[in-house]
């Protein structure tokens, strides 16, 4: 157990989570802090071996610094519509702005080669006078200067870092004067001097706003949810179109607990919101290319789909745990690899079936042998949504018959219902729909609970609750207005929430998932808070929801996957697309409420 002055030296030297913003540029992605330290970065690929990840291991994790003397304050923006990040450092004699991207040679597009790309950092005094260095060490501990390092995990590749400077010293920068940084991993060095880069630090922000010019939405908080596009965009795959779950592993859930899990995989569960979300804001190519990527996917084997998969669409690698990490403020262990994927999860029928229906539905073709592999799932869902599995929080624990799986294959049956209607298979059709009228009747009686007053977590199970259940309107099985769903809707905020608009997935007395400790409140079943609300006419109550969930963005509008409900803190991988798309949501279902006069 974690002593206080353990805790308090433990605090010191790791930064919140929320002091940190997000650069990448669709093949990785890195994180830096309100100090200008680089301080996540998975090079080449977000799944490749961590390079910097001093946020797991202070000491040992790696890190790029750029240490100025005096620092008095720092602050941090996103140029607009832009992933190209500002960082001004104030010193007692002067401000320095550091401007960071991963650097784009044109428009968003696949890369030729993950082995190309360069991470650009041009450093600019404002004013007065700083005294700055720049200071890069590897995961080992080695400083990186102008010789080529090995790349870990990367074979022949190596990193590169090119300086218009010294980077043996420190030096004394007067106003105006500009160094020039930048750490490539490429055949060849790529070496920048201050005018070259900032010609391509312009490029890629050209880059960021000519894409992001094409995000359609114009209601309230349309800057959060430019930024949350954004951001989705920063954690979308480019050469694949998978999105990953968030770019980090390991970042507690709640601190000093075991909690800690890799994200930087791509879950069939978030697809079917995640494209649902985009399409509605104008991002219709990342929205198609993401269903392709989930079809092809999970439609390749005729084996039982898996519930998360690498960016190639594989199977991860086992979960190990690192014992050279301490773990974010001493949570460990740190994991790499996600468990996970091996566990029965019996929604992911109905993720890809609602998938394959919004990419037909928008003007996709279903082939008869696509189509034969998506009755397949149909079967596999008819056959075993009655029996346990380890539900949509993954626990690590005798698997239950959990409602929200139970009525994901509902969905999985009345998706084919839709499809077959849509392609012309009227036999089957009539099936599917027989077959998802008679689920839905049975897990809507089974599923409510006279004694509680609400739908509970599990079948036939009074007295447990979750917050999956929330979804059940969002997926079609029951009506938002529905006075049971309504009823579930109060009962989940007043056994869930801890207050301050926010909810907890569940109560670890009630729901046992196998892990020791607790955890903060899952941000995006707020937000699924929300669109209850909306879609059973309670809009005003939803609005003032919305706004206490708006106002814990971070500095520069970005969202972790869960957050401590006494201190506010960020908990989780970060930043968490889910998250994200919750936001967007929620803001375009406001938006349309507010259009229709409500």
């Amino acid at each position: 157990m974690q002593t206080d002055d353990v805790r308090q030296d433990l605090a010191d030297r790791y930064p919140p989570i929320a002091d940190h913003a997000l650069v990448g540029d669709g093949e990785t992605a890195a994180l830096v802090g309100l100090d200008a330290r680089v301080a996540w970065a998975c090079l080449p690929r977000f799944d490749s071996p961590a390079v910097f990840a001093s946020l797991l291991d202070a000491d040992r994790g790696g890190r790029w610094d750029l240490p100025v003397r005096d620092l008095r304050s720092s602050r941090q923006h996103y140029l607009p519509g832009s992933a190209v990040l500002v960082t001004e450092l104030t010193t007692g004699t002067g401000t320095l702005r550091v401007t960071d991207a991963l650097l784009l040679d044109g428009a968003l597009q696949p890369r030729t080669s993950s082995a190309t790309g360069a991470l650009g950092r041009l450093l600019e005094v404002v004013h007065g006078t700083v005294d700055v260095r720049s200071e890069l060490r590897g995961r080992d501990g080695a400083t990186v200067e102008g010789s080529a390092v090995p790349l870990p995990g990367g074979g022949d590749r190596a990193l590169h870092l090119s300086s218009s400077r010294d980077t043996d010293r420190g030096h004394v920068l007067g106003a105006g004067d500009r160094w020039a940084l930048t750490l490539s991993w490429t055949d060849e060095p790529l070496d920048l001097d201050p005018d070259t880069l900032a010609e391509a630090l312009q490029r890629t922000d050209t880059a960021w706003r000519d894409w992001s010019a094409g995000v359609r939405f114009d209601g309230a908080h349309a800057d959060l949810v430019l930024r949350s596009a954004i951001t989705l965009k920063l954690c979308d795959h480019h050469a694949s179109g998978a999105v990953v779950a968030a770019p980090t592993s390991s970042l507690p859930e709640a601190v000093g607990g075991e909690r800690n899990w890799d994200y930087r995989f791509t879950w069939v569960r978030d697809a079917a919101y995640t494209v649902y979300a985009l399409r509605r804001i104008g991002m219709v190519e990342e929205s198609d290319a993401f269903l392709d990527w989930v079809l092809d996917a999970a439609t390749r084997e005729d084996a039982r789909p898996d519930v998360l998969y690498t960016l190639d669409g594989t199977f991860p690698q086992d979960e190990v745990e690192d014992e050279e990490f301490e773990g974010y403020r001493g949570s460990g262990p740190v994991r790499w690899g996600n468990g996970a994927s091996g566990q029965l999860q019996h929604d992911v029928y109905g993720e890809i079936l609602d998938c394959a229906y919004q990419h037909v539905r928008h003007g996709g073709t279903l082939t008869d042998a696509r189509w034969d592999r998506l009755e397949h799932l149909g079967r596999l869902a008819e056959r075993h949504h009655l029996t346990p599995d380890q539900g949509i929080w993954e626990i690590r624990d005798a698997g239950r018959p959990f409602t929200y799986s139970v009525a994901m294959c509902q969905v999985a049956f009345d998706r084919l219902a839709r499809l077959a209607e849509l392609s012309g298979r009227a036999d089957r059709a009539a099936h599917w729909r027989a077959l998802a009228d008679d689920v839905r009747a049975d897990l809507v009686d089974r599923a409510w609970s006279e004694e509680d007053g609400c739908f509970t977590e599990h079948l036939d199970q009074p007295g447990t609750l979750d917050a999956s259940l929330l979804a059940l309107p969002l997926r079609r099985v029951v009506d938002a207005a529905d006075p049971r769903m309504v009823a579930t809707v109060d009962a989940v905020a007043r056994k869930l929430s801890p207050g301050g608009g926010l909810l907890y997935r569940y109560l670890h007395a009630d729901s046992p998932d196998g892990l020791e400790g607790n955890e903060g409140a899952f941000v995006l079943c707020s937000f699924w808070w929300v669109d209850n609300l909306v879609q059973s006419g309670r809009v005003q109550e939803a609005r003032e929801l919305f706004e206490s969930l708006a106002a814990r963005v971070n500095h520069v509008g970005l969202l972790a996957e869960q957050v401590d409900p006494t201190t506010g803190e960020f908990l989780g991988n970060f930043p968490q697309a889910f998250s994200h798309i919750g936001l967007i949501s929620s803001a375009v279902l406001l938006a349309r409420a507010e259009a229709d006069g409500l």
